[in-house]
């Protein structure tokens, strides 16, 4: 495949004035990225570093807890891609399960931390497994479904915004803008509940917390320290008013992590509840009217995921998805341990400082990334641009050896700003050309089905996701991670740089592998459309 090869059809492109969708819808479609993000990718962060860390949950059972989420959607995702796709409503058939979706996605968040230290431990047959491990499962089992009741109608809306082969990308460039705010907040979720505002906490009567908040002026921050200031209201308003208080907490200091993480998801979810009701309202169904709306045949839901996956260039993509996703989602688990075990030697406090501050580093470089990879897709194609990506990556993984260091300890930064300018990259291409699908099954199948297209390939992005992270957390107890002691052996300390940087190589050579074979070119979607539009008229 050549990489940068500029065709006639790139320099004379105009994108018609119909085509293009209001910066209303594209703003308001970006702020769906928050469900998203925090519903489905805080969790593995909240497993390791709070199950883990502070309730010493043995690895292996969080690795099992991490990849059993994937069953519970199995079930939820295809189902509500399935009900999306057949729903006929007034208000369409994605925006209502996006208003129902976005308020039990918020009210459920914080109850995934709904435990308290000293659960204990059960024995079966002999195997000593966490009481903490039974309330990962069923929390996530109640959870997940509430995330994919919006979250499958909102991916299958993405792809109904328009017809147009470059305005999808300005689409899901604008998307990926804004989901660099809530990928922040997985990074300072440890900065949080690190803080020295949390030493002493105690998980103190609710209503008096309010009254705290709402009628409590602290009088000086060194009341976040000495044990005075007790309730979790009252210690939030220290963060947000005394810079003082995120001053990370002092050695030989034990912080409540644990009521600081559920406050955190508290916050959480109130911001859920905004953005994904304004997502909601602002978004428009375009293909629905014309036609949706006046086609009542239903498909069931076996027949709907087996016809998916009959589609080749739709194999093809998921393909290049869970090649990219086994890998990259190692870097969560893998990457945090690296700052943590080697670059900050232990210093639990220090290693979420600089994974904070690394989350910002992700900012201004995944920023960056999307108009770069936006560019070069517009003027060589989209799958010269995603092997630009796929090659970018594999350099920035080979760099991942010598920018953790403890000699240096910012140069991390830069392995995390450079991740995010790749995975900014993949993502929004990876979104447009996810549409450009759904018009080569609508060619061939006569339907619009991308609920369940959305269904398929979320489940395959987050199957991906969950076997990386939870294979992270059993390769932990296989290279002899110990969370219980600072200072790890010199072969742990290997063994972590080198999968960190070896495991994501691997999966980006497999993606460029199926990149070769992905047949949907500008040309050929060119042709599509005009083949649809001979069919159906215009959207």
């Amino acid at each position: 495949m050549k990489l940068f090869t500029r065709s006639q059809i790139n320099r004379d492109y105009v994108i018609a004035k119909v085509d293009r969708v209001p910066f209303s819808q594209k703003f308001g479609y970006g702020l769906g990225t928050f469900p998203d993000m925090w519903g489905h990718w805080l969790y593995p962060t909240i497993a390791f570093q709070i199950f883990g860390l502070f309730l010493h949950v043995p690895y292996w059972q969080i690795g099992v807890a991490v990849i059993l989420n994937r069953v519970f959607d199995a079930i939820s995702d295809p189902f509500f891609g399935w009900l999306s796709d057949n729903t006929r409503s007034r208000w369409g058939r994605r925006r209502p399960f996006m208003l129902v979706g976005s308020v039990l996605a918020a009210i459920g968040l914080p109850f995934l931390l709904a435990v308290s230290p000293g659960w204990g431990s059960t024995n079966i047959f002999g195997i000593e497994i966490s009481n903490y491990f039974w309330f990962m499962l069923a929390s996530s089992a109640i959870y997940l479904p509430m995330v994919s009741c919006f979250n499958m109608p909102y991916v299958s809306l993405g792809n109904e915004l328009t017809p147009d082969y470059h305005e999808r990308t300005s689409v899901f460039s604008f998307k990926n803008t804004v989901q660099k705010f809530p990928e922040v907040g997985l990074f300072m979720f440890g900065r949080f509940f690190s803080t020295g505002a949390w030493i002493g906490a105690e998980n103190s009567n609710v209503v008096e917390r309010v009254k705290q908040l709402l009628f409590t002026v602290p009088t000086g921050w060194h009341k976040a320290f000495d044990g005075s200031v007790t309730g979790v209201f009252e210690r939030l308003k220290l963060l947000f008013t005394l810079p003082d208080a995120w001053q990370t907490a002092p050695d030989g200091t034990a912080p409540n992590m644990l009521l600081g993480a559920q406050t955190y998801l508290v916050l959480c979810g109130v911001v859920v509840l905004v953005v994904g009701l304004t997502c909601t309202f602002l978004v428009r169904e375009r293909y629905y009217d014309k036609l949706v709306a006046t086609k009542h045949d239903k498909v069931s839901i076996r027949e709907t995921l087996w016809q998916t996956l009959q589609c080749r260039p739709f194999r093809i993509q998921l393909c290049m998805q869970l090649a990219f996703n086994i890998g990259l989602s190692m870097v969560g688990t893998l990457g945090y341990v690296a700052t943590l075990a080697y670059v900050c030697r232990g210093n639990n406090s220090e290693a979420n400082f600089w994974n904070s501050w690394m989350g910002l580093a992700n900012m201004p470089l995944g920023f960056l990334g999307i108009p770069v990879y936006a560019i070069i897709s517009r003027y060589f194609g989209k799958r010269q641009s995603l092997g630009a990506v796929l090659w970018f990556g594999i350099a920035v993984f080979i760099g991942t050896w010598w920018l953790y260091t403890p000699e240096v300890l910012w140069l991390q930064m830069f392995a995390s700003g450079f991740i995010a300018f790749v995975g900014a990259g993949y993502w929004t291409l990876m979104g447009s050309v996810g549409a450009d699908v759904m018009d080569y099954d609508e060619l061939e199948s006569g339907r619009r089905r991308e609920g369940s297209f959305a269904a398929c390939g979320s489940w395959i992005n987050k199957f991906g996701m969950a076997v990386g992270a939870g294979f992270g957390f059993f390769l932990l107890e296989w290279i002899g991670f110990d969370s219980k002691i600072a200072i790890q052996t010199p072969h742990t300390i290997f063994m972590i740089r080198f999968l960190l940087a070896a495991i994501p190589i691997i999966g980006l050579i497999v993606a460029l592998f199926a990149l070769a074979r992905f047949p949907l070119t500008q040309e050929k979607m060119a042709e599509i459309r005009a083949q649809l539009e001979a069919r159906r008229g215009k959207v």
